[in-house]
């Protein structure tokens, strides 16, 4: 399946561009401690002018001392909670986690502590200071890391990988890191357990070795850090000797388990009889917290209808206006437990474009069950734009309110579709509702390939949690704000 090819010619690159990217993760972690830093003063000296405008010197100097502190405590309580470890900053939500709970840990310290020792502190100025601090840090952050992803996207400040593992393994790593370079790694050598010779290449990617020389390969390439992915080979007993070569040189050490779409909170690492065994509980698809997302979609969704209904009628009359028929375009959906229903919709296309569709199968841009052209000529000029900032959407709000869709979740597929699903991971799509946005909308949208659309479907299903709509919610809005993937 994977044809391997020869590399003799790569170059030994040594540790220059480790240092390099050392280098700046120390600086980036300097600039965000003085950026954190600056928002304790700020906050503090905010506090300090809101809560005591008019009030004698003698009683605001002790506040006037602290606020002039407040960055060194800030900065102390973060590092504290970890929001410094490299492994939280740049990526995933623990490090505004981290951010949250420094905050709310502060204000309940400075409460206990002045109970404990009855002292009068001003409520106005603490309830003021400490949670302005966590707002300001969680807006510097969120910027400084968007700018670290632009950076990362333009091949710049990654980490050099070592991929350990098969060959199908190691190629489907590279493919999610390309499409995703904020992670910040850079998939650089990689090590199969039979390597078809010396520098050889899969992928495009050179293959410097087996499982016994991982750590020369290191050293060749310069890397910061070693994947090793799920295979038989590396047992144990393997894993544990390569750690012990990797330590020497503080190389990150990473490991990928078999069961790799199920996320954090499902799983913990329990000793029994000496052996640290792995426990993945089922995911969570009943119960109140499914009876307050429903809840929260339908509101939520009747709000927006609301909100937007004049934005929505002026659309209808552009539409009829740009292409004479319905502004609105009906369509038959599976949902939930494969229960049909019809899916309202801006029409996008011409009339009749489902007749049009048979003739354009061969130009298909897709795989699987999925049907995509990038420049179909059935869409109208209107539907253009209104594909390119997925307004066309917005009707399944009435969906939502019925409650045959979420606002969240996989992507609601045709019956056809359905028909074709060969196999039983497929139709695990089916168990939650639809979401008129979801992983796959926040992760490529319309550039995705059949096959990495289910799998995004299948980790939402998998690891579903309110936080976790939060964040798709809130990524929608960029990826729609500049139209990645819509087409």
């Amino acid at each position: 399946m994977y044809e391997f090819g020869l590399a003799e010619s790569l170059p030994v690159v040594g540790r220059s561009h480790s240092d390099t990217a050392r280098r700046f993760r120390v600086k980036y972690v300097l600039a965000i401690a003085s950026m954190d830093m600056v928002c304790g003063l700020v906050a503090g000296l905010v506090a300090l002018f809101v809560r005591f405008d008019e009030v004698n010197q003698t009683f605001v100097t002790p506040y006037l001392v602290a606020s002039l502190t407040s960055p060194f405590v800030w900065l102390a309580s973060m590092a504290i909670a970890g929001a410094y470890e490299e492994r939280f900053i740049g990526i995933g939500s623990d490090e505004f986690r981290r951010i949250a709970s420094t905050g709310f840990s502060l204000t309940a310290a400075v409460a206990i502590v002045a109970y404990s020792i009855k002292v009068e502190v001003a409520r106005g100025y603490v309830v003021l200071a400490i949670p302005l601090a966590t707002v300001l840090t969680l807006i510097s952050r969120y910027r400084l890391r968007k700018r670290l992803h632009r950076r990362r996207a333009q091949g710049r400040n990654l980490k050099r990988v070592v991929a350990v593992g098969h060959a199908s393994a190691v190629v489907d790593l590279v493919r999610r890191l390309r499409r995703e370079p904020y992670h910040g790694l850079e998939v650089s050598a990689a090590c199969l357990p039979n390597a078809p010779g010396i520098d050889a290449e899969v992928f495009g990617l050179p293959v410097l070795g087996d499982f016994s020389g991982v750590a020369q390969v290191v050293e060749r390439v310069g890397a910061e850090c070693v994947a090793v992915l799920a295979c038989p080979e590396m047992d144990g007993t393997a894993l544990r000797r390569l750690a012990w070569q990797l330590e020497k040189n503080d190389i990150d050490l990473i490991v990928a388990p078999a069961l790799m779409e199920v996320a954090g909170p499902r799983t913990s690492i329990r000793p029994i009889a000496g052996l640290p065994l792995l426990h993945v509980e089922h995911p969570q698809l009943t119960g109140a917290r499914h009876v307050i997302k429903s809840l929260y979609d339908r509101l939520l969704a009747g709000l927006l209808l609301v909100l937007s209904a004049p934005f929505l009628a002026a659309l209808a009359l552009a539409i009829r206006r740009d292409d004479a028929g319905p502004a609105f375009y009906l369509q038959t959906r599976v949902g939930k437990g494969g229960k049909t229903f019809t899916v309202y919709k801006f029409r996008t296309m011409i009339q009749n474009a489902d007749r049009q569709q048979v003739a354009l199968l061969e130009h298909n841009e897709s795989g699987g069950a999925l049907f995509k052209i990038k420049k179909d000529p059935r869409i109208t000029p209107m539907g253009l734009w209104l594909r390119r900032w997925s307004v066309d959407e917005l009707p399944q709000l009435v969906n939502v309110v019925k409650g045959e869709m979420s606002l969240v979740g996989p992507r609601p597929p045709l019956p056809q579709e359905v028909a074709e699903y060969g196999d039983e991971d497929v139709r695990r799509r089916l168990v939650v509702k639809p979401g008129m946005t979801g992983l796959w909308q926040v992760s490529g949208r319309s550039d995705l390939t059949w096959e990495e659309s289910v799998r995004l479907d299948l980790r939402y299903v998998e690891n579903w949690s309110l936080l976790l709509d939060l964040q798709i919610l809130w990524k929608t809005c960029n990826a729609v704000l500049f139209g990645r993937g819509a087409y």
